[in-house]
């Protein structure tokens, strides 16, 4: 895969270092792991079942898996379950979270996994001598549900949602991120772990589980012509899938890499996503329009200059999506003409 400025560099760490990465199996991290393998690492992914053949099979098919994946057993609500998969391993990404919509009781559907989850996993690698960094999956969510945003001025790393907004208006989702990431900053801090956050926002990019996750499934609703999910998404940042994994290779190698990380490549308004894709793919019945749902939004926009002054470069909305939807084509859940 070439990418010119773009491609991820190994030498800060060593080749062939262990890394554990949670929920290996999930849209984000499937992608992860395949981008550690192509930097020469061992990985050590978590998965709830390691038996689970089909749900993995993406995974043994990844260059290198052969020789250097190896997939254990851990759950998220369990205390303890980690501590063998992360002990020996110099970096742990946590990427496991619940992204589901809730059915009956956010607390145990979403916020118990996202922050018990969180603290478990950290509790595991403060008992691993070999820790160098550990790289939290959290989320724009956790950066831009507030109240008193200023349009003149974009969202960076030192925003955080409001607690008090997500449960008045039960932003679950972004609650659960918020709350983990706050309690794993604690942690880290108390227990002198060295702890970088990435937060991505909307993802797009080529699914590598045939089983496709909310976020895909939202994606091809709206290729298929099904845009009420994205109506009240209003404005919303999007980034390349492949742009969120270099992102957490960048922020784990690079030695001055501190805090927490915007990974965002572009903000768009519903209005404007859907016409970028309706004049891309005419023979998609993508309306040119979404009603919208959800009234005035305030205009926010992100600075990602902090990331960017890593080195770090985004692909562009149009690469992401005609990535995703490629994909989509390949697995048979798009049809195309010209």
């Amino acid at each position: 895969m070439e990418e010119g400025n773009n491609e991820v560099r190994t030498e800060k760490v060593g080749a062939k270092a262990t890394v554990c990465v949670t929920g290996a199996s999930g849209y984000l991290a499937s992608w992860l792991v395949k981008r550690l393998l192509l930097c020469g690492y061992h990985v050590r992914g978590t998965v709830r079942d390691p038996g689970n053949h089909k749900k993995l099979a993406h995974l043994w098919t990844l260059e290198g898996a052969e020789e250097r994946l190896e997939l254990v057993k851990a759950d998220l609500m369990d205390e303890g379950s980690f501590d063998d998969a992360v002990m020996g391993c110099e970096g742990v990404f946590h990427t496991a979270s619940p992204v589901i919509g809730v059915k009956s009781d956010p607390k145990v559907e979403i916020l118990d996994p996202a922050i018990k989850g969180t603290l478990n996993v950290l509790t595991s690698c403060k008992k691993n001598p070999s820790l160098k960094r550990v790289v939290l999956t959290s989320s724009s969510a956790a950066v831009r549900v507030k109240e008193d945003i200023d349009p003149s001025i974009p969202l960076d790393e030192s925003s955080w949602s409001s607690v008090d907004l997500c449960q008045k208006f039960e932003i679950w989702y972004a609650l659960s991120k918020t709350l983990a990431e706050k309690a794993a900053w604690v942690f880290a801090k108390e227990n002198d772990i060295d702890l970088v956050s990435v937060l991505p926002s909307f993802v797009i990019g080529p699914s590598l589980p045939t089983e496709l996750c909310a976020t895909a499934l939202d994606v091809l609703g709206l290729l298929r012509g099904e845009t009420q999910k994205f109506s009240w998404h209003g404005r919303m940042g999007y980034v390349h899938l492949d742009d969120v994994a270099r992102c957490h290779i960048l922020v784990y190698e690079e030695p001055t890499a501190q805090g927490r990380y915007l990974c965002s490549s572009k903000v768009l308004e519903n209005y404007e996503l859907a016409s970028l894709l309706a004049e891309r793919y005419p023979s998609l019945p993508i309306p040119s329009r979404f009603e919208n749902t959800v009234g005035d939004r305030t205009y926010y926009d992100f600075d990602t200059s902090k990331l960017r002054k890593l080195g770090f470069e985004f692909k562009g909305e149009e690469e992401m999506f005609d990535d995703c939807i490629s994909a989509f084509q390949k697995q048979g859940h798009v049809s195309l003409t010209h």
